[in-house]
């Protein structure tokens, strides 16, 4: 496990208590004299047929716990040396098994604290506790020993284990069971143990959160022949939207996705497996704070007989493709080990075409060596265009067939320059296109959002919505975007922050065909693109609003949290036009504002870049809020009619205990809790003692102003330390909102709904 003599002597990274690199690395006798924190990896071999941990016997000249069983394997990790690297190593050099990314799920991480030797060896180690998971135990013949490290091999049943620590038998090194080590054994098996049933029905209680609607076929009304074969190939290459999303997520996605799919008809459990896992579109809960749903032992069995030496008569190791409790926050978008110091450090010995180029919305960061690092040179980019290429060339030649089909000449003009960006990676140009989209079918698919990337909120995922422009209502939002310019010399900052040349947003409204992508777990009702901050600077942005299912939510969820959470005499003021004309504003918003900025340094930089993780849900929180000032500042404008101020208010207060269910782990949800807090601070939302809220129109105005004035400021100076500060204090799930969320959690009103479109089923069949 690494502590025998060494020629050179190894270096660690020293850390902070809570496991964050100081940039300092110093020899390992230093540290371990300093009581420097560093860290190492425990990796434990899980037989799950036999319910059976692997533990091997040190070597009679260890340092350290001598002739004793102890961990699978562990070491530590040299400086510049991730933990999964290490954990690859380590497992290869002593016990001669060599496994991919996937075979190891990190469980937890563990602090030990510990003072040997008189005082002169001072271990503070964080160490990552790592879990393979094979089907069967691995024949003790096919393991290759490291003698200096190893003397012996053998399984010992996880119970018998865990008794043997316990009592502390002194033929084993000792960990307390009792202590936070004990997460090993409690999580092993709680994940053997649940009953087939319990897990059934806690599945279908989270499926009981989304409703299903149908979307009709009436949207096809009016829509030509012609049009309609263009929509079969829109779709089949929307499909393939799908099939990125799922890889973009996180990297043993696609696999998983199989095979739930190939056993869904296995068991009910398999089926509510699979019925969860598509409106999730990963294994992690959108509606729970991305917590998981499944576990390791739900997920695909992979053979990699070339992981050991071979055995006759045995067809090799079989493990489960591990997956990590937490959702990563980087999701496939870097490697799985890059934490943000190793890119930021890389990043800034990068030229500068090539540091936007990592930071961009269209380029994926990779290693050079997945198995060893030990400087962050490893980190190379690699664009979409050629880390989807398979994808992205067969949806590429479908949009060119669809443009070909089609005698609009601005959806021509979309399709050909969209498929062309497919294959180059330049969406500029399919970008403005979009923009200028004047067509009966509605088309957005590309990369767009940056809602996976947790990590920096740097890198765009695939997504499409299709469907058919509503012409009477896209004429009758015309307004909103025409008064960009206005709204945005009057916002509520100081002026100098304030853009001269906002550019009028077209706004488009459609119903809803099919969407595919990123479009898991809460539906979206519309959005604004493109996100590129070039394209906003030079040309504006534009809205699509998806008016079916804004309806769809309307009367299936907010009709019925406005009956339970809003004081009687103000619950007849939440309608649809409200909710809807919010909606158009808050897309609206999300044009105005700061984008490109100066920082006090006078380099200009945007919101996104300086805001790295913050910025989702700050940007979310400030169209909604300044969404609702908008509002106000055009009804007082005659713009809009006056009888939608009370409206506005309140069906924007019951919109609130509808996007918080989302979960703070989601941008929306987070923003919307930020924005709930602050106004019920200021007293704009007041709660009775019936358990229902209300607004106090007398208040509300202010109120709204000054939290508009204090993100667009923070979003104007960059300032990432004021950001946290302010979605820490009011981005949290406080007690009014508990008591709003319990009730609508005893009814059972959804949470959000799933469509279904039969239209797409029909004109496949067809065709």
């Amino acid at each position: 496990m690494g502590d025998g003599d060494q020629a050179l002597e190894e270096h660690f990274d020293v850390l902070t208590k809570t496991g964050l690199k100081t940039g300092v690395s110093k020899p390992r006798s230093a540290v371990h004299r300093d009581g420097d924190y560093h860290r190492a990896v425990h990796i434990w071999i899980f037989a799950e047929s036999t319910q059976q941990l692997l533990l091997q016997k040190r070597t009679d000249w260890k340092d350290s716990w001598p002739g004793l069983w102890d961990i699978s394997s562990a070491g530590h990790v040299s400086a510049g040396d991730t933990s999964l690297i290490t954990a690859r190593r380590e497992l290869q050099e002593e016990l001669g098994v060599t496994l991919p990314n996937d075979a190891f799920e990190l469980l937890f991480v563990f602090l030990q604290e510990s003072v040997t030797n008189n005082g002169k060896f001072i271990d503070n180690e964080l160490d990552d506790v790592y879990l393979v998971t094979t089907l069967d135990p691995i024949p003790l013949e096919a393991f290759t020993l490291q003698e200096s490290e190893v003397s012996a091999v053998k399984y010992i049943s996880i119970e018998d284990y865990k008794q043997l620590l316990a009592k502390g038998d002194p033929h084993h090194v000792p960990y307390d069971v009792d202590g936070p080590y004990g997460q090993l054994f409690d999580i092993i098996t709680k994940r053997y143990q649940d009953s087939t049933q319990a897990r059934s029905q806690l599945l279908q209680k989270k499926l009981n959160r989304y409703s299903p609607i149908s979307l009709t076929a009436d949207v096809l009304t009016g829509v030509t022949d012609e049009d309609k074969e263009v929509l079969v190939l829109l779709i089949q290459a929307a499909r393939i939207m799908d099939d990125i999303f799922y890889q973009q997520v996180w990297c043993s996605n696609p696999s998983l996705r199989e095979w739930l799919k190939g056993r869904n008809q296995l068991s009910e459990l398999d089926m509510l497996k699979w019925k969860y896992y598509s409106i999730n579109k990963s294994p992690w809960s959108c509606l729970d704070e991305n917590e998981a749903f499944l576990t390791t032992a739900d997920s695909a069995v992979k053979l990699f007989p070339e992981a050991t030496k071979p055995v006759a008569n045995w067809k090799g190791l079989e493990y489960r493709a591990a997956f990590p409790i937490l959702k990563p926050p980087g999701a496939n978008f870097y490697p799985p080990d890059m934490d943000k110091m190793e890119f930021e450090s890389w990043i800034e010995s990068l030229p500068e075409n090539e540091k936007q180029e990592a930071t961009g919305f269209f380029n994926v960061i990779r290693r050079h060596n997945d198995s060893h690092s030990n400087n962050s040179s490893d980190l190379y980019i690699i664009p979409y265009s050629k880390e989807y290429s398979l994808f992205l060339a067969k949806a590429a030649e479908l949009l060119h067939k669809a443009g070909d089909l089609t005698s609009s000449s601005s959806l021509k003009r979309l399709l050909h320059s969209k498929a062309d960006a497919f294959l180059s990676n330049d969406y500029y140009d399919s970008d403005i296109a979009w923009m200028e989209l004047d067509s009966k079918l509605d088309v957005t698919i590309g990369p767009y959002e940056t809602y996976e990337d947790v990590l920096f909120g740097y890198k765009a995922t695939f997504e499409a919505f299709i469907g058919i422009r509503d012409d009477k209502a896209t004429a009758q939002v015309k307004l909103f975007g025409d008064q960009l310019q206005v709204l945005e010399q009057n916002l509520p900052m100081d002026d100098t922050y304030k853009s001269p040349d906002v550019i009028a947003a077209p706004i488009r409204v459609i119903q809803l065909v099919y969407n595919s992508g990123d479009v898991k777990g809460p539906q979206t009702v519309a959005f604004n693109l493109p996100n590129d901050e070039r394209i906003v600077k030079d040309r504006g942005s534009s809205m699509v609003m998806l008016k079916n299912v804004s309806e769809a939510k309307f009367k299936l969820i907010l009709q019925p949290i406005a009956d339970l959470c809003i004081v009687k005499e103000q619950r007849g003021l939440v309608d649809f036009d409200s909710f809807f004309t919010h909606t158009i504003c808050h897309e609206c918003c999300h044009g105005i504002g700061p984008h490109t900025i100066t920082l006090p340094s006078g380099q200009t930089s945007t919101v996104r870049l300086e805001l790295q993780e913050l910025h989702s849900a700050l940007e979310e929180a400030k169209a909604d809020i300044v969404g609702l000032w908008a509002l106000n500042f055009l009804i007082a404008k005659d713009l809009l009619p006056k009888s939608l101020v009370k409206s506005i208010y309140v069906s924007f207060l019951a919109g609130c205990f509808r996007s918080v269910r989302f979960g703070l782990e989601e941008a929306h949800g987070k923003g919307q809790a930020l924005q709930f807090n602050w106004l019920f601070e200021k007293g704009g939302f007041v709660l009775h003692p019936d358990q229902t809220f209300s607004v106090d129109f007398d208040k509300i105005e202010g109120a709204v102003e000054s939290l508009s004035r204090e993100i667009l400021t923070i979003q104007a100076k960059g300032d990432k330390d004021a950001a946290q500060k302010l979605l820490a204090t009011y981005g949290a799930m406080t007690q009014p909102l508990n008591i709003a969320l319990e009730k609508l959690a005893k009814v059972q009103v959804p949470v959000d709904i799933t469509p279904v479109f039969p239209i797409v089923t029909n004109l496949l069949r067809k065709n």
